[in-house]
């Protein structure tokens, strides 16, 4: 096969070398808006990480500062009081919540003496809790019921740094006090489910939808799950606690709670085996007593005269 040499006539030394500097100059344009290009990405990527850093940092100072909110409904004295119904069943003793910033007030006992008020300060990731409650839950079901006994439970959060970085103390007192807030009429059946499914101390306890599902086998209403999910009620939870550890304790000569389960039964404490049943039902017969024969021994004022006309 032959070649056919071109035509065209071959570009002079000059003409090479203004084409090659044309070349040059289009390469160095091309790279001066890539490096433009470039920049502007940068520096919007930039501004954008700033906004979000600045957002975020927004955000935890309003979370931080912003004023707490109300406390849960029906637990006006940082606990809930559980009583019998007119149909004997456990029925919750309904209550304003405390207002933002607000103080609880404390429940007024039955002093008649022939009614057990039992008060608990519980925390619902204490091993020790979970003991007291598993072995006397029943009994103060049937306590309340017949009418025997009032039983306020105080859930507070002292073990919120013990379920590995998950605060499940904290969570599940919220969790407790949405149900108290929307669902009170199931608060005893989940307050014992939640002792029932206790997880261990140091472990990462039950999630949000663990807590969700444990309401909703209780009874509570659907409501309750964003309550849960929202944590509605931290900051209540933890000026509850804190409440409860600087004292003084109410209706007792209690200075302060200093550890969970802290028990009174017509404002003595309960100081006996946390897994006999029998001794405890012994000390609410022998407070309840107590607190009878003090009503009796109080003498009744005699009348005034009314002075003659």
């Amino acid at each position: 096969m032959t070649n056919v040499g071109s035509n065209e006539p071959r570009a002079s030394r000059n003409e090479r070398r203004e084409a090659a500097r044309e070349k040059a100059r289009v390469l160095r344009e091309e790279q001066k808006k890539r490096d433009k290009r470039n920049k502007f990405l940068i520096q919007g990527g930039i501004i954008v990480a700033v906004l979000l850093v600045a957002g975020l940092i927004g955000a935890l100072i309003f979370n931080n500062i912003k004023p707490a909110g109300p406390g849960p409904a029906n637990m006006a004295s940082d606990g809930i009081l559980l009583v019998a119904g007119d149909d004997g069943a456990i029925t919750a003793v309904e209550t304003p919540a405390i207002k933002a910033g607000g103080e609880p007030t404390a429940t007024v006992p039955d002093d008649s003496g022939t009614v057990a008020n039992i008060v608990t300060y519980i925390d619902y990731l204490c091993p020790f809790c979970g003991q007291f409650e598993t072995t006397n839950s029943e009994a103060m079901r049937t306590m309340v019921e017949s009418g025997a006994a009032t039983l306020e439970i105080h859930p507070i959060a002292i073990l919120t740094n013990k379920s590995a970085g998950t605060q499940y103390s904290l969570r599940a007192a919220n969790a407790a006090a949405c149900v108290a807030d929307l669902s009170p009429e199931a608060f005893f059946d989940y307050n014992e489910l939640l002792f029932q499914n206790q997880p261990e101390e140091g472990s990462v306890g039950l999630n949000n939808s663990d807590l969700k599902k444990l309401a909703g086998d209780a009874g509570a209403a659907s409501s309750v799950n964003a309550c849960i999910d929202d944590v509605r009620f931290k900051a209540w939870v933890q000026d509850a606690t804190t409440r409860a550890l600087t004292g003084p304790i109410p209706n007792s000569d209690l200075a302060s709670v200093t550890g969970t389960p802290t028990v009174l039964v017509n404002g003595q404490q309960y100081s006996g085996s946390l897994t006999d049943a029998a001794e405890f039902q012994s000390f609410v017969v022998q407070a309840t007593s107590a607190t009878f024969n003090d009503a009796e021994s109080t003498p009744t004022p005699s009348p005034t005269p009314t002075p003659a006309q």
